[in-house]
């Protein structure tokens, strides 16, 4: 937990190097808009103007949550075992999607309740499910530590392996409820403004949950200045372990990009441990969870995609590839203003 201290600023120069190469283009200055900007931070992560995603994973942490058995969810903790066996064989809906993008698919157990028959599934276990949370505390701090651990060694595994852009995805029942309980503590909302019907809660259901998530905040009494024990307290294993991608990233200097609202409280949460982190981080999507906005906005992060896209495993994030795609191939093959009779653009103030 030491490199968590030891994160640096990215690069200024870098950034300033992209800008003066967006704006050599022959376009209207900004006219990229969001997507200019991203370019640009990513430059600054790479420490180079010469931007390079070329090599990309998604990585799907994931965990159960005890607090499945307080009725929160559509479905039982045992599809959270299925999905991630699906995923590592490359057969759910992250596989297809990213499939489209080049993108390689990883599937870590950081928290499954069970063990899984799947050679293909990482097994980096931190607990086996994690305890419910409306009657105490979710993890330990010696779980939550190791599953933060896990997520930043696998950056660092990655990064040497040549990485150059990473996706988070997770997969585990019960997630959207801890999600909406740090959504409530960190965004200082209440929990009726935070908590969404996730894969699917009748009006009823939504209810239940709510006052679950009340309850879950009256017993641990969480601080939000103190965003490990917030976490320990009211997350998950593939919530920790999506933490640890972030601040990752951050140690090992590879851009890490946002998906939902679960993988946007793990990026909150890993912004309070370190804020250099959201340097480090690009938003993809704003989810169609009620905390997505704020949780971003937490992070000081715009995201260019506003689809309503709820789904997770991480789908939101590849689709970001393809728009940072488009936007190098006009970062470094468009005609630039020196080349042409085209006037340079003025700068407006």
């Amino acid at each position: 937990m030491d490199r968590i201290k030891q994160i640096v600023p990215s690069d200024k120069a870098a950034y300033s190097a992209a800008k003066s190469q967006w704006d050599s283009i022959a376009k209207p200055l900004g006219s990229f808009g969001l997507l200019e900007e991203m370019i640009q931070s990513i430059a600054a992560v790479q420490r180079t103007a010469d931007v390079d995603i070329s090599v990309r994973k998604a990585i799907v942490m994931c965990g159960d949550h005890g607090v499945v058995s307080e009725g929160v969810t559509q479905c039982g903790k045992e599809v959270t075992a299925e999905c991630a066996k699906a995923i590592a064989e490359g057969r759910s809906n992250i596989n297809a999607v990213a499939a489209a993008f080049n993108t390689e698919v990883i599937a870590a157990d950081v928290g499954i309740a069970a063990d899984v028959d799947c050679g293909r599934l990482i097994r980096r276990k931190a607990v086996y499910g994690t305890k419910n949370l409306a009657v105490g505390a979710a993890m330990t701090a010696k779980e939550c530590e190791a599953a933060i651990v896990t997520g930043m060694d696998m950056i660092k595994e990655l990064s040497l392996r040549g990485t150059k852009i990473i996706v988070t995805g997770e997969m585990g029942i019960g997630n959207t409820t801890s999600t909406a309980a740090i959504s409530s503590v960190l965004l200082g909302l209440p929990p009726e403004q935070v908590t969404g019907r996730g894969a699917g809660l009748s009006a009823e259901g939504l209810q239940r949950k709510i006052n679950v998530v009340k309850r879950a905040i009256e017993v641990n009494k969480p601080d939000k200045n103190k965003p490990f024990e917030l976490l320990s307290k009211l997350g998950g294993a593939e919530i920790a372990a999506m933490t640890g991608l972030f601040l990752g990233g951050a140690y090992y200097r590879v851009p890490v990009i946002i998906d939902g609202v679960i993988s946007a409280a793990a990026a909150a949460i890993a912004c309070g441990m370190n804020p250099l982190c959201r340097e480090y981080m690009l938003a993809s999507h704003c989810s169609g969870e009620p905390a997505a906005e704020g949780l971003l906005a937490y992070c000081g992060l715009k995201a260019p995609i506003n689809a309503g896209l709820r789904l997770g495993e991480g789908t939101g994030g590849v689709l970001l590839l393809p728009l940072l795609d488009g936007a190098l191939a006009l970062y470094k093959n468009s005609h630039r203003f020196d080349e042409t009779n085209i006037e340079r653009y003025a700068e407006l103030t």
